[in-house]
């Protein structure tokens, strides 16, 4: 496995990732043979990342059912945030924040609060690309609440960061931010 970091922050003006094109492809050969959940899971990220979006849906769609079928609600959910992203990258932001929000709601009710986090941050990110800035900036700061609560590694909370900091920028009229974090990303679910 490469120690290559595939992500190398995040886009400003949209809140995507920037990533290492040749580490994502690397990654994604890696591990293209498994059909583990977990590699599931990765390679809707990195295909999604490398803007593969029919083959990332596809295998969100895939890691969907299969996370179903072992009975772990909690990684049926995530499988399920994992999808919307998709759809927000394929522009469908209606569907996408409908499915959002109905996770947000799951974990929230379960006290699930990493998912719910890892929910609220994409649904935040949906209401960005929307220019929804001040539903975007409570889903921001609420992502951020509940991974900071759980100690969460610090590539997730800069993530959060990076969103509120951007997003206040915008709704206070000030320029955009620095795209610069100060830890380097080491998860591919920020």
């Amino acid at each position: 496995m490469s120690d290559a970091p595939i992500i190398l922050g995040y886009d400003p003006e949209t809140l995507r990732e920037r990533i290492d094109v040749d580490a994502a492809e690397a990654r994604l050969a890696e591990i293209a043979v498994l059909r583990s959940l977990s590699a599931l899971n990765e390679k809707v990220a990195l295909l999604r990342m490398l803007g593969r979006l029919d083959e990332a849906f596809d295998t969100a769609q895939t890691a969907y059912r299969q996370s179903r079928f072992t009975g772990a609600r909690e990684d049926a959910l995530a499988a399920r945030v994992r999808k919307a992203q998709v759809q927000q990258f394929q522009g469908k932001h209606d569907v996408a924040l409908q499915d959002l929000t109905g996770c947000v709601d799951e974990a929230l009710t379960h006290e699930w609060d990493e998912l719910a986090a890892f929910a609220l941050q994409h649904r935040g990110k949906v209401r960005f690309e929307q220019r929804e800035y001040t539903d975007a900036l409570v889903d921001f700061e609420r992502a951020h609440e509940l991974r900071l609560a759980r100690g969460v590694a610090a590539d997730q909370l800069q993530s959060s960061k990076f969103a509120i900091r951007v997003t206040r920028a915008i709704l206070e009229g000030d320029e955009e931010p620095s795209s610069e974090l100060s830890e380097p990303i080491t998860s591919i679910d920020s």
